[in-house]
């Protein structure tokens, strides 16, 4: 069985990166799933608040486009999960913002 080439193999990546963001994405802050999750132990809320700061960056262009352009999204996204009151959704959630884009997309070093 011939090895995929580095170009079909990037495209997997690629699509497996977009499919796992599509699936955590239930998880976005202000989701029924998110409240719920919220509303858990300290674990959970660590782990929640490290999501919401992975994914703040794209989460504040989403409320960007629902501030200024209503109604183009069919949902409502907040960059913050208010029903989370704890240290520990905090520290996550500066732990994510500061450090997950580099954990997502950052390099292997050799």
């Amino acid at each position: 069985m011939p090895k995929p080439d580095a170009d079909a193999r990037r495209t997997l990546r690629l699509a497996a990166i977009l499919a796992a963001a599509l699936a955590l994405a239930a998880c976005a802050a202000g989701s029924a799933d998110s409240t719920h999750a919220a509303s858990g132990g300290m674990l959970s809320q660590a782990l929640l608040g490290f999501w919401h700061g992975v994914i703040a960056p794209l989460t504040l262009i989403g409320e960007l486009i629902n501030r200024f352009l209503p109604h183009v999204l069919p949902w409502q996204v907040h960059m913050y999960e208010t029903k989370a009151t704890g240290a520990a959704y905090d520290l996550g959630f500066y732990l994510g913002l500061a450090g997950g884009p580099s954990f997502v997309f950052g390099r292997r070093w050799r």
